[in-house]
């Protein structure tokens, strides 16, 4: 585990390119899953859940600003609920660097051309999966996955994949950040940026 930090945690710049920043340190600093971070979401009757996705980057919203983008089955769960109450909130906790990362904002879903180019990146093993994955919902037996799975396969054989219409990004556009930094004795570095007026307004917060 990294070495406790001291002082005053740095936060200069947009907190958007911040969040960047401490992504890619945890890349080169070997942490583990180091894009991973749980997603919040909540029912319309306000009902939360929660699950792990991982952050595929950032991409300008139309808001103007810059979102952070994840890709899911659009008939899964989540989907269903962003959808339905489309806000969420981010969590990204680095154990071994002593840091975490919460995030809150509006959600909309990417452009298809943006999630075309993005599902095919990915393996073609795992452009057969999202095709044969029918996410959330009830299976009778692995058997039945595999079946789908091999009759994917065999539809696509020697052929491209193309994107499912019903898989694809979602981007959460930020109106609340707040960093967090462990100290000793708890006394941690905890700071909120927040969207207020057209502009990020930074406020240090008790631990």
């Amino acid at each position: 585990m990294k070495p406790m930090n001291e002082g005053p945690l740095d936060l200069q710049g947009d907190p958007v390119e911040l969040l960047k920043q401490w992504v890619e340190f945890a890349k080169t600093s070997g942490a583990p899953e180091p894009t991973a971070m749980t997603l919040a979401t909540a029912s319309t009757a306000g009902v939360p859940s929660a699950r792990i996705v991982l952050f595929k980057g950032t991409s300008v919203g139309s808001l103007g600003r810059e979102g952070i983008e994840f890709y899911t089955n659009y008939e899964s769960a989540k989907s269903q609920q962003l959808t339905a109450n489309p806000v969420a909130a981010l969590v990204f906790h680095w154990n071994t660097l002593r840091r975490q990362l919460r995030v809150e904002g509006g959600i909309e879903k990417v452009s298809a051309e943006e999630s075309n180019a993005y599902f095919q990146s990915r393996a073609r093993e795992s452009r057969i999966g999202a095709w044969s994955s029918p996410q959330s919902r009830y299976l009778n037996s692995r058997d039945e996955l595999v079946s789908k799975v091999e009759a994917t396969k065999k539809r696509f054989e020697g052929a491209e994949i193309p994107c499912p219409p019903f898989w694809g990004g979602w981007r959460l556009t930020p109106t609340r950040f707040e960093f967090w930094e462990e100290r000793a004795h708890r006394l941690h570095e905890r700071y909120e940026i927040k969207f207020e007026n057209g502009i990020w307004v930074q406020r240090r917060q008790a631990p």
